[in-house]
């Protein structure tokens, strides 16, 4: 069988379908920023609250990502480039399937968060850029991945030995060293309602 062989099959429900099961509308909330910035603890107070409202959403978080689906991906600009687009096609499934798709990846390319964009309806991706200056980042550094990389022990890392390209239009800007973890979230749901996403 030939890439020529497949074929587009539709599905009998539709997204629109999902929607009004669902009664909510659904996207991907892309949570992007340096290692150490807040997009996991971010990701998950979101969808707590969105959960509490009977909201249906799910969390696909960098680090969990890898530790499946993308399991035998590196770092190296070409894997993190196939991490990033199987994400996106992920995601495009989770809002196929009426659901907020909550993403909390590095993502450190433009590029890439762009193609992700390209995936879905113009709506339905909203890149949440999760701002905290690279020196805050390393003194939270839970994981010690800062501290690992300076010592040249982790190549390629993200804000040291790799670029990270700060989002050039993103529907929001959450600066974590500025606000609580709640507040952070309640900007994103309010953002949310101010869109009529539910």
């Amino acid at each position: 069988m030939a890439i020529q062989d497949i074929t587009w099959h539709e599905a009998a429900v539709s997204k629109h379908d999902r929607r009004c099961l669902n009664k909510q509308t659904s996207s991907i909330i892309w949570f992007t920023g340096l290692s150490g910035s807040g997009k996991s603890t971010l990701a998950n107070a979101v969808d707590w609250k969105l959960h509490e409202q009977g909201l249906r959403s799910y969390v696909l978080d960098g680090d969990n990502i890898r530790h499946g689906l993308n399991k035998g991906l590196g770092f190296s600009v070409e894997d993190r480039q196939e991490n990033i687009r199987r994400i996106g096609e992920v995601a495009k499934l989770f809002v196929d399937s009426g659901q907020f798709a909550i993403t909390a990846f590095i993502s450190p390319f433009q590029a890439d968060r762009d193609r992700v964009r390209e995936m879905v309806e113009s709506d339905e991706f909203i890149e949440v850029y999760v701002k905290c200056p690279l020196d805050e980042c390393e003194t939270r550094d839970p994981k010690g991945l800062y501290e690992k990389a300076r010592k040249g022990e982790i190549p390629e890392f993200t804000g040291v030995s790799s670029p990270y390209e700060e989002p050039e239009a993103p529907e929001l800007v959450i600066e974590t060293n500025c606000y609580s973890v709640e507040e952070c979230a309640d900007q994103v749901i309010g953002y949310l309602k101010e869109k009529n996403l539910f």
